[in-house]
């Protein structure tokens, strides 16, 4: 009680307050047009962070990673594309639910889902803090190292039929955050004498360059396109009614986004995908899925809504990221000296309950507020592709000169926007590179600063934590090579078939 005591007063400073009713409308707005996302706004808004409190930076970003996808459901559910990513899944049931004239209804439906998920998420959070106290010291160089080697491996692996181009992607992520000074002995790495290499390449510019400038150059060749959603008529309030008839699936969905946000690497798009394939399972009506159906709708948006406050898990009691949001919250962190993992509970716990808080207070907001503006936010969904692009790519510019005043940071911006441009268009991801980096630059300092104390390469698992750690990376390689193999042997008999078939003509 003291520390939510003390929780409460670090978030009830006025310009704390400010950040977070910023971040949770910003963010709702950024997620309902199609194009932006809250990856885009997040690169854009870090260099402004790093001059402001960490709770009050902090408190920022997570407006807007909680709330974008609240907004990225109405594009999904009125024109049928969504607004972020992650809300794919929520047009397979809203769309034909405003196709049939029921508008209000889906659109109602996603934000109590959200709402539901949202909360129940950060409840699992709140109840898990204790647990997460006594385990973090726990954790030493080595338990971390294993811990961040888990976590790339596992980001590689999700990325299912390209995982070749991930684990690259991944390796060049490691490879550029080894460019510059040794952390340790200080000499040059790979800086071939060039002033502006030695320094490193920054984090914050790799990341403004791939998701921000990327996007710029993606809006800017593609053909301008201007959306028109038509305006929803009906209480928005309606659908929390609707929601508590199906509460098992919203709690099943909610308790799939905890379990699968805290595992680096797999978080939405693989939570919505269990949810929904368990609603349509345990469904009465499982031919209305697809069709207009609110339990998908429900499953889809509790699921992703629980994520964000799951994924602040790992980042909180260990320092590794899972995604690309929480990895560009990290470097928040690092700016202001606060290192997340296991001292954090220890000397900053007041900062860790005013977090909580304000994921609480943000889903509040953003509720009420899309209660009574979903209209005007229809209006924002038809602003022109072209006007967009232009926009990010002068507010990405402005933020990356402003890291360091400096013109070849913004040349590097733009080469990473280029490649990032590239990557879009080949469909190849672009995550694995920034959480390359940032994973990367963790288990080198780890590693070496647990080398001087190990005897023998058993010494790195002779220690519980160590060990459960070492079994999942061996578990989560063999379940792998069991699944090719499963695959291959799947292939084998329909290339005879078709061979034997080519043959015989």
């Amino acid at each position: 009680m003291e520390n939510l005591l003390a929780g409460a007063e670090m978030l009830a400073r006025w310009d704390v307050m400010l950040a977070l009713l910023v971040g949770s409308v910003g963010g709702v707005i950024i997620g309902a047009i199609p194009g932006v996302g809250p990856a885009v706004a997040i690169a854009i808004l870090l260099p402004a962070t790093f001059s402001l409190d960490p709770i009050v930076g902090l408190t920022m970003l997570l407006g807007i990673y909680g709330s974008s996808m609240y907004g990225g459901a109405i594009p999904a559910v009125l024109i049928n594309t969504p607004g972020t990513a992650v809300n794919a899944l929520t047009s397979y049931d809203g769309y034909p639910m405003t196709e049939r004239g029921e508008a209000h209804r889906a659109v109602s439906l996603a934000y109590s889902a959200s709402f539901w998920g949202g909360i129940f998420g950060i409840l699992c959070l709140i109840l898990l803090s204790p647990v997460l106290a006594l385990i973090a010291p726990m954790f030493g160089s080595r338990e971390i190292f294993l811990a961040a080697l888990l976590g790339i491996i596992l980001v590689i692996l999700a990325h299912r039929g390209q995982i070749f181009a991930a684990g690259f992607l991944a390796m060049f992520g490691i490879l550029l955050q080894t460019i510059g000074l040794d952390p340790v002995t200080y000499t040059q790495r790979y800086a071939f004498d060039l002033n502006f290499l030695i320094s490193g390449i920054n984090l914050i510019v790799v990341v403004l360059g791939l998701f921000a400038l990327s996007q710029a150059f993606y809006l800017l060749t593609a053909p301008d396109s201007s959306p028109d959603a038509k305006p929803v008529t009906g209480r928005m309030s309606a659908g929390f009614k609707e929601l508590l008839g199906h509460k098992r699936v919203a709690t099943v969905a909610s308790g799939f986004g905890v379990i699968l946000g805290m595992i680096p690497g797999t978080g939405e798009f693989t939570a919505q995908f269990m949810s929904y394939t368990y609603a349509q399972k345990t469904s009465k009506k499982p031919d209305d899925f697809g069709k207009g159906s609110p339990e998908g709708l429900i499953a889809s948006e509790a699921a992703n809504n629980a994520v964000p406050a799951a994924a602040m898990i790992p980042l909180l009691a260990l320092g590794i990221p899972g995604e690309a949001l929480t990895a560009m919250m990290l470097s928040v962190f690092y700016v202001h000296n606060v290192i997340p993992g296991p001292q954090l509970f220890q000397n900053n716990i007041d900062l860790v309950y005013g977090l909580y808080l304000a994921l609480i207070l943000l889903n509040v907001i953003v509720f009420v507020f899309l209660l009574f503006s979903t209209n005007l936010l229809t209006k924002i969904i038809r602003v022109p592709t072209r006007f967009l692009g232009v926009m990010i790519l002068i507010l990405s510019f402005v933020g990356v000169y402003s890291l360091r005043n400096s013109l070849t940071d913004c040349m590097i911006a733009a080469v990473f926007g280029v490649l990032g441009l590239i990557l879009k268009r080949l469909n190849l991801p672009i995550v694995p590179i920034i959480l390359g980096m940032v994973l990367g630059g963790i288990m080198e300092v780890k590693l070496r600063s647990s080398l001087p104390r190990l005897n023998s390469p058993l010494d790195m698992i002779n220690r519980p934590i160590s060990f459960i750690l070492f079994a999942l990376i061996v578990l989560v390689l063999a379940l792998h090579i069991r699944t090719l193999i499963k695959e291959y042997k799947a292939r084998q008999p329909e290339e005879d078939h078709d061979l034997h078939d080519s043959q015989t003509r």
